[in-house]
């Protein structure tokens, strides 16, 4: 297995997923709270769509996750501007200090093995996983 891309992938996504979920089991996040979350705040303004692609769960399981960022006060949706049928989402001042405490822990659950490498290769590596996904989604 160790030929295939997936399976190291996983492997490491596995354990670096493990260790974040248990250091943050007291917030009681579910699966992809975190990551919309934070791609609603990297992109003001952006849909339940985008966040649905980019988290890589399903428009219904997205329509619950920002039910409960809006629920705990760290997001919310707004009319669009542009398009009457779909909302637009925001992250709150509440949401925002909950993501950087969240941040804090995830460098902490990652420095282990980012450690591994040094930044040149650390910035190879986002470069390469950058790509790899990009091929993945066209």
């Amino acid at each position: 297995m160790d030929d295939y891309l997936g399976f190291r992938l996983r492997r490491i996504q596995n354990r670096l997923s493990k260790d974040f979920a248990a250091a943050v089991a007291e917030h009681g996040l579910k699966q992809g709270l975190f990551s919309s979350l934070a791609l609603i705040s990297a992109n003001p303004g952006t849909s339940q769509a985008f966040v649905s692609r980019e988290v890589g769960l399903d428009k219904s399981a997205t329509v619950a996750i920002v039910d409960e960022l809006e629920r705990r006060g760290w997001a919310e949706r707004q009319a669009s501007a542009t398009d009457r049928r779909r909302h637009a989402l925001f992250i709150t001042p509440a949401g925002d200090a909950f993501l950087d405490q969240m941040f804090v822990i995830l460098d902490r659950t990652e420095q282990k093995a980012v450690e591994q490498l040094s930044a040149a290769e650390f910035a190879l590596l986002q470069e390469l996983l950058d790509r790899i996904y990009v091929a993945c989604v066209e």
